[in-house]
């Protein structure tokens, strides 16, 4: 099953795959939810970097991101045994849990050191992640890259916004 096309298989996967990304971009219109209530009020009052992107370009990525996540969890769901599955999975589950808790900390609390904690330990998990994934599914780890990239980037964004302010 290590193809490197996408084959939704049988009804129970395709189930599935609708579940992964499904569950991945709810997570996402929480943390949009929580974005939401600052992006407009308090984030264009903070002193931001030159690096920093425009405002657009948050919700098309991570859009595109949580997709990428939610397939890299189904193919690993569905390409192994369930008791080899159990901990990568749990750990996915972890990061995504952070990522939102990091939404929550820097838009929800307005607390950007704890903030820059909290990225800290969501690299860390992705990374985890895409290293477990990778001993069951190349491709599935391989669509994590995008996303760790992603909030490589979003980390030293964290950490320069929290030095400026």
């Amino acid at each position: 099953m290590n193809s490197k096309r996408l084959d939704l298989g049988t009804g129970k996967d395709i189930v599935a795959f609708v579940l992964f990304v499904g569950i991945c971009l709810g997570i996402g219109a929480l943390g949009g939810a929580v974005t939401a209530t600052s992006v407009s009020s308090w984030y264009p009052t903070l002193v931001k970097p030159s690096f920093n992107p425009p405002n657009w370009i948050f919700g098309p990525v991570w859009t595109a991101l949580y997709i990428l996540m939610g397939i890299a969890a189904w193919r690993v769901w569905r390409t192994t045994v369930r008791d080899t599955a159990r901990a990568p999975l749990a750990v996915f589950a972890l990061q995504l849990a952070v990522n939102l808790g990091w939404s929550v900390t820097f838009f929800g609390f307005r607390n950007l050191g704890l903030a820059v904690a909290v990225i800290l330990i969501l690299d860390l998990l992705v990374l985890a992640t895409a290293l477990m994934f990778r001993r069951i599914d190349r491709l599935a780890a391989m669509l994590l890259w995008p996303y760790l990239a992603w909030i490589a980037f979003a980390t030293m964004l964290n950490i320069t916004i929290w030095r400026l302010n």
